[in-house]
């Protein structure tokens, strides 16, 4: 089948149907096609007859198919004919790490999520001795799906024509500016990469991530420089392998859905890498919502409304009256006394006690020992308002904190004593987490009292004390960690105090 043949339409192995091309590069065109067997998109990509690695593409594609970590993209067929030549692989919708910097970088704690997962994804590829080798913005997803996906592993480097001598290396350092770009929203290399700017440069070397951003945790610094910034390590080892860097990651908390309103028929958008030919900044736009449905709906609905009004308003006039009647008749039936009021019908006075969320003025990571603090800068993330940044504790051998110390945990300044009603507090998922509420007039663990606990919390919880509790701070106490990655630690994403007033 030569490359004119080719068409809208074509079937591959009596099962694949091309319905639109998505885009070409060298010889390699990327089309949208029906499995209609199993009545699923793919991607299938075909090749023109003077594509120069037709064999090199199938014989990665062959091997990538074996591979069943669900982070990384799917392979279900590939075949080299005489005729005709073809790779059919996963159709991957969500969002590239280039769209989700659009607009500027992650949080840190989320960027370091996405490359975990991908840095994972690719250690178990290597042990099958499958690399990327050309690791970019486009290759990291964040599905629709809400899970990590790693594109074009041993594909993509047989489409562009890629070798090395030092595949672990490469990708490592290939991850290590996938953090990078995460922390900062700058690409560490000579140009810009999918719309994002190169990183600035200090002394003919890349700045480091601390030096572009505020904000940037010094170990996600440091993970960063021994991945992909040699010049920068003074002394550091570098990390050699996604496996390497996976370790140096693992601690960090795996990212969550971002809540967003979705339309009621998003659009069914591929993210794919460069080197698969699909331009991800020349994305289709979604198409618009079908009006006509509605406008045909409008006169029936309309008519359904104004009756219900009707009804309404014929119910109030009839109300009116009979209220009308009654106060006439209660008016002549005691003439006497016609300034005296029913209680039951005049409005209190008495201020509402219903609970109402109070925004606490400071929020620290609190550690009886040491310092007296536990990852203080990221403590803020928990009353900021955004679902998906978080503060979580140190790393520990055991769910019991490496019996180092009977708790940690995170304390809010509400900024004057106030009753508490309850606290609302999310958690990472993952359960195995025992939390108390504390209370009290100072920042001391002496001082605070327990009026609330939970066992085997996850998710979202609320705290709510068992008698009145009335204090300045609020403690959130980790007396046990959940497990994560084969450590131990406690997350809260977001905490938000309820009081009926203040105290």
């Amino acid at each position: 089948m030569s490359t004119s043949a080719v068409e809208p339409g074509t079937r591959l192995a009596e099962r694949f149907r091309l319905e639109d091309r998505v885009s070409e590069s060298d010889g390699a065109t990327l089309w949208k096609a029906i499995d209609e067997i199993l009545a699923r998109p793919v991607a299938v990509h075909t090749f023109a007859p003077e594509f120069p690695r037709v064999q090199e593409v199938v014989t990665a594609a062959r091997a990538a198919s074996r591979l069943t970590d669900p982070r990384l993209t799917q392979v279900f067929d590939a075949a080299q004919e005489d005729d005709y030549s073809y790779v059919v692989s996963e159709w991957v919708t969500g969002d590239t790490l280039a769209d989700l910097l659009a607009a500027g970088p992650l949080d840190p704690e989320r960027a370091a999520g996405l490359v975990a997962e991908a840095a994972e994804a690719l250690a178990h590829a290597h042990e099958a001795n499958l690399y990327h080798l050309c690791l970019r913005p486009a290759h990291l997803v964040w599905t629709t799906g809400n899970i990590v996906k790693v594109l074009g592993v041993a594909v993509d480097a047989a489409l562009a024509g890629l070798t090395t001598d030092q595949p672990a290396l490469d990708d490592a350092e290939g991850l290590g500016r996938l953090l990078y770009a995460g922390l900062t929203g700058h690409w560490p290399g000579d140009e810009e990469e999918h719309g994002l700017p190169a990183a600035p440069m200090n002394d003919g070397h890349f700045c480091t991530p601390r030096q572009v951003t505020a904000g940037v945790p010094s170990y996600l610094e440091t993970v960063t420089v021994r991945a992909c910034l040699p010049e920068a390590r003074r002394g550091q080892s570098p990390l050699t392998s996604p496996a390497e860097v996976a370790e140096a990651l693992a601690g960090v908390a795996r990212p969550m859905p971002i809540p967003i309103a979705y339309p009621q028929t998003p659009p069914s958008v591929p993210a794919a890498s460069p080197s698969e030919g699909l331009d991800t900044e020349r994305r289709p736009a979604a198409p618009p919502r079908p009006t006509m449905q509605h406008h045909h709906m409008a006169p029936q609905n309309g008519g359904v409304l104004n009756r219900v009004l009707m009804t309404v308003v014929v119910l109030l006039v009839i109300a009116a009256v009979g209220v009308g009647a009654w106060t006439i008749g209660r008016s002549l039936g005691s003439p006497s006394t016609p300034e005296a009021a029913d209680p039951s019908t005049t409005p209190s006075t008495k201020p509402s006690t219903q609970p109402q969320a109070v925004k606490a003025e400071e929020a620290n990571g609190f550690d009886p020992l040491g310092d007296r603090e536990e990852k203080q800068e990221l403590a803020h993330l928990t009353i900021d308002g955004k679902p998906s940044t978080f503060w979580k504790t140190d790393n520990y051998n055991s769910a019991e904190l490496g019996n180092l110390k009977d708790g940690v945990g995170l304390l809010l300044d509400m900024g004057k004593s106030m009753q508490i009603s309850d606290v609302v507090a999310t958690l990472a998922d993952a359960p195995g987490a025992t939390v108390e509420l504390k209370v009290g007039s100072k920042p001391e663990l002496s001082s605070l009292k327990t009026v609330a606990k939970a066992k085997d919390a996850s998710g979202k919880i609320t705290l709510t004390p068992d008698q009145a509790a009335t204090g300045q701070y609020v403690l959130i106490w980790f007396t046990r960690l959940p497990a994560d990655a084969g450590k131990f630690h406690g997350t809260i994403y977001e905490v938000v105090v309820h009081s009926p007033g203040s105290a």
